[in-house]
């Protein structure tokens, strides 16, 4: 694995928490586990959650609400969520959750293979686009401090005195053209 973000795994039932940990052992990524919204939120405040399966339906804070929480903070409001519910196809839960750009909604029980193949792709392509992003702001600084270093304009003859940006400008009745 490329990173050290793990998967978080939400449910408010043990049961389900060791079946989804089992179907997603042989990815051999990271996983922790949280038992309601409130636990799921402070893990991903913690940072380094690079994926997060999330019941919908928990007492307390709802995987609904956790995602709403999530959406509005910068630090996680890219992290792909997976929600899973056991109560059956629901129109507007689909909406509601989709609206919130979640990035799947499974019904329990899940296929572990199918599971895994959408775990897997979610969170490499979500390494992948934190890799980029680390390495354009690494390319932005560069070029910043590229421009700080060289204030002056050199002559590719080196017999050519330097020319620094102020002497380029016009002074009291002299024109430059």
């Amino acid at each position: 694995m490329p990173s050290d973000a793990k998967i978080l795994i939400v449910d408010d039932h043990e049961d389900t928490l060791y079946a989804l940990e089992s179907a997603l052992a042989p990815l051999g990524y990271r996983l922790t586990r949280a038992t309601s919204g409130d636990e799921a939120l402070k893990e991903v405040l913690r940072g380094q959650v690079g994926l997060l399966l999330l019941d919908v339906r928990m007492p307390g804070v709802s995987g609904l609400d956790v995602v709403r929480y999530m959406r509005r903070l910068e630090q996680t409001q890219h992290i792909p969520i997976i929600l899973l519910t056991g109560y059956g196809p629901d129109s507007e839960l689909t909406s509601t959750a989709f609206g919130l750009g979640v990035a799947d909604l499974v019904m329990k029980p899940v296929d572990p293979w199918t599971l895994r193949t959408k775990v897997r792709y979610l969170y490499d392509a979500h390494q992948r686009s934190q890799a980029l992003e680390h390495e354009l702001r690494d390319l932005r600084a560069q070029a910043a401090a590229r421009i700080t270093r060289t204030p002056a304009l050199t002559h590719p003859d080196n017999r050519v005195p330097v020319q620094r940006e102020a002497a380029r400008t016009p002074r009291r009745g002299h024109d430059l053209t």
